[in-house]
């Protein structure tokens, strides 16, 4: 007889070995882009950004093989924007999005944290799954970042090369709520 699975609920850390997996599986690149001061973030943000992260590539690999996907973290005061975007022919216009439970499953995750989500074509091709997590005002002090090669924040576990460059720019946000969906994109918002 074996005891309880004691391993920790994945979150920030895992986002490295999740995107080796999603290379090595498809032979596609996939990079993780990171922008904005890391903090800390509470254990529901951590999980709720490592299944949005976790289910993107799957669906990458069931309706665009071979596409490559780029997932950005973008810190800000107030929010953790997660985008995982990739470069497959996006959605077939006309067409009714899967009925899947994947994306379902972001709206629910998403929702249960105040947040956002905007998912549907990118602008200039490819699909977009756009989700804005609100931080909560007091972050837990016992989830330690590690700090890089550089004396930054890493939420990376590994400083391996991860098909290309971790981003240091910093990029003006855009509420979500300001922005208008592309033809066939769906946005949702928690109840207020």
């Amino acid at each position: 007889m074996t005891g309880p699975n004691r391993t920790p609920q994945p979150g920030r850390r895992q986002l490295t070995e999740l995107l080796d997996e999603a290379r090595d599986s498809t032979g596609a690149g996939a990079r993780l882009l990171v922008s904005g001061r890391v903090v800390p973030l509470d254990p529901g943000v951590q999980l709720t950004t490592y299944r949005i992260v976790q289910e993107a590539p799957t669906n990458v690999r069931r309706h665009a093989p071979g596409a490559a996907v780029d997932v950005e973290l973008n810190y800000t005061s107030d929010a953790l924007r997660v985008r995982v975007r990739d470069s497959g022919p996006g959605p077939v216009p006309g067409r009714p999005p899967d009925a899947g439970h994947g994306l379902l499953g972001m709206r629910e995750r998403v929702a249960t944290l105040n947040g956002e989500l905007w998912t549907g074509p990118a602008p200039g091709g490819g699909f977009l799954v756009d989700a804005m997590l609100p931080l909560p005002e007091e972050v837990p002090s016992a989830t330690p970042v590690a700090a890089g090669p550089d004396g930054h924040p890493n939420p990376c576990p590994t400083e391996r090369n991860h098909g290309g460059p971790m981003s240091e720019r910093s990029e003006p946000i855009i509420r979500l709520s300001a922005l208008v969906p592309p033809d066939g994109g769906e946005r949702s918002e928690a109840p207020s």
